[in-house]
């Protein structure tokens, strides 16, 4: 199995400890729809358990909270991926999510503009996160 490489990402200003964060923010997309679809616990708010005295801890506000949270991080890289490139957005999913390589995608592009497709697309992902 091949080994993935770093994108050179200096046309974009972006270093290679930033374009590895960006990288592996992609690759938690499928674990953050996991989590997003599994929340569903919804509660009346509980007392503090670490002994504070009458603080109210509300599990409810919090799982709102965290929806809205993976929600937004799964929107940034959805339209990170339609500004790259609109009709081609679930091929660059694909391919930054999932890790499928180029020549199993059958995308209809040649390789180098695809390329420069998902660049553009960290570079989007960049300003967006």
């Amino acid at each position: 199995m091949k080994k993935d490489r770093d994108l050179k990402m200096q046309n974009y200003n972006i270093s290679t400890y930033r374009y590895r964060e960006l990288k592996y923010f992609c690759k938690q997309y499928r674990e953050k729809q996991s989590q997003l679809r599994s929340i569903t616990e919804l509660s009346s708010p509980g007392f503090d358990s670490n002994g504070g005295g009458n603080k109210i801890s509300d599990r409810t506000g919090n799982t709102a909270l965290r929806r809205l949270q993976l929600e937004k991080e799964l929107e940034i890289i959805e339209q990170s991926a339609m500004e790259a490139g609109s009709e081609f957005y679930p091929y660059i999913l694909s391919n930054v999510v999932d890790g499928v390589r180029y020549e199993h995608l059958e995308v209809p592009m040649s390789r180098r503009a695809f390329f420069r497709m998902k660049l553009k697309f960290f570079g989007i992902l960049s300003t967006k996160k």
